[in-house]
């Protein structure tokens, strides 16, 4: 009997990145459990989730993963990394460190991740807007510089996580949608010999690494 969160026709490994507290494990929990969680702790290693979405009539199932963002946890770099075609940069608007800190994780993956990856810079907590220390248009500008795209959400009340995620992960199946056409060059993503296929499904495996899966 086929579970039908195993039917999707594209898996697509997306990265939560930035430093520790600025809620990447509720944008996580908001957007594949509709959970929020005020007592959250901080992540310890790496956890991910599932959720599949609807673009075009395919199926994209997103496999977010979060990690701490801790400096004792660098070493699973690499790996966290691996296969990863999206990424979302969070900061925290009441907190300005947060936001400068940005840079340094941009340059993280500019040296672990693919060069193609879709990064999406995000500003959470926009609920609190009296404690605002970062101005939006100063990270909108940040965001047009390193030609990210960008978004305010707020996992605790919701507003623009469904969106961030919808719109990565368009974004990205636009770009390898393009990409499958026979006779294109489909290894964008696949830019070394140990990048692994990021399905769980132990059948059907993408057999050059590829970081995504078409039925």
């Amino acid at each position: 009997m086929t579970n039908r969160e195993d039917e999707y026709d594209y898996l697509f490994k997306v990265v939560l990145i930035g430093d520790s507290g600025v809620g990447k494990s509720n944008l996580l929990s908001r957007f594949t459990r509709n959970e929020f969680n005020l007592e959250s702790k901080s992540t310890i290693g790496v956890e991910f989730a599932t959720r599949s979405i609807q673009v075009e009539g395919k199926t994209i199932k997103a496999q977010i993963w979060d990690t701490a963002g801790q400096e004792r946890y660098r070493a699973i770099t690499s790996a966290y990394y691996r296969g990863a075609v999206g990424a979302l940069l969070v900061y925290d608007i009441a907190k300005h460190l947060t936001y400068e800190n940005a840079e340094r994780w941009l340059k993280e993956l500019q040296d672990h991740a693919d060069s193609n990856i879709v990064i999406m810079l995000v500003g959470n907590k926009s609920d609190l807007r009296h404690l605002r220390a970062v101005p939006t248009d100063e990270a909108k500008s940040f965001a047009e510089k390193h030609e990210l795209s960008f978004l305010e959400t707020s996992a605790l009340d919701s507003s623009n996580v469904e969106l961030a995620f919808q719109t990565i992960l368009t974004a990205i199946y636009n770009i390898v949608s393009q990409k499958q056409i026979p006779g294109e060059n489909n290894s964008n993503f696949s830019p070394d010999s140990n990048v692994v296929p990021i399905t769980i499904k132990p059948t059907d495996q993408p057999t050059k690494g590829s970081c995504c899966q078409s039925n």
